[in-house]
């Protein structure tokens, strides 16, 4: 994708990436998929371990809920579980083209790290991880993303700084007039 994080349709780009969290019962790894259309999450799974599996399923995720397009671009860092057969293999069966940034390079996806950084401002650090068990994390992190951040939340890339899901919704409602 050569940084070029923006899309002209929904499910046209998709960015995704890993972090992980450290919970009162153990680490909680969350794989999320966002559309670079209107930086909406579309897909996302948590997990108490970091396979391709995790990251798998946040793609098949986004297409099940969403959709997808044909030679739809899936960008993704060069971990481990995004060079993986498994995941490759998905995207293949999918139809997707799979796009990947330099090895130590944050800048190639850059967009999905200012994601997590929000994230992690406005929800995780003023949280007592250690006191809170993953499943109980894994609410709150659902919640936010999908009642905050892709409702509700103001986004600084769309234009009028629309909530992610507003632009969709926009987007549809213009293309059924047209």
């Amino acid at each position: 994708m050569q940084r070029h994080f923006e899309a002209n349709h929904p499910m046209e780009k998709v960015l995704n990436d890993i972090t992980e969290m450290n919970c009162k019962d153990g680490k909680l790894y969350l794989a999320v998929t966002m559309d670079c259309f209107d930086g909406a999450i579309v897909g996302m799974t948590m997990s108490q371990n970091k396979r391709a599996e995790l990251c798998r399923f946040s793609y098949l995720d986004a297409i099940h809920r969403y959709g997808k397009t044909e030679g739809m671009i899936v960008h993704s860092d060069h971990g481990s579980q995004y060079t993986s057969k498994l995941f490759r293999d998905c995207l293949k069966a999918e139809g997707a083209r799979q796009s990947m940034g330099r090895t130590g390079s944050c800048y190639d996806n850059a967009r999905m790290e200012s994601f997590f950084a929000t994230l992690k401002k406005e929800l995780i650090y003023g949280l007592a991880l250690s006191q809170l068990t993953r499943d109980e994390v894994k609410t709150l992190i659902f919640r936010w993303i999908e009642c905050d951040y892709n409702r509700i939340r103001p986004y600084s890339a769309n234009e009028g700084d629309v909530p992610p899901l507003q632009k969709r919704k926009a987007y549809y409602a213009a293309k059924a007039v047209a």
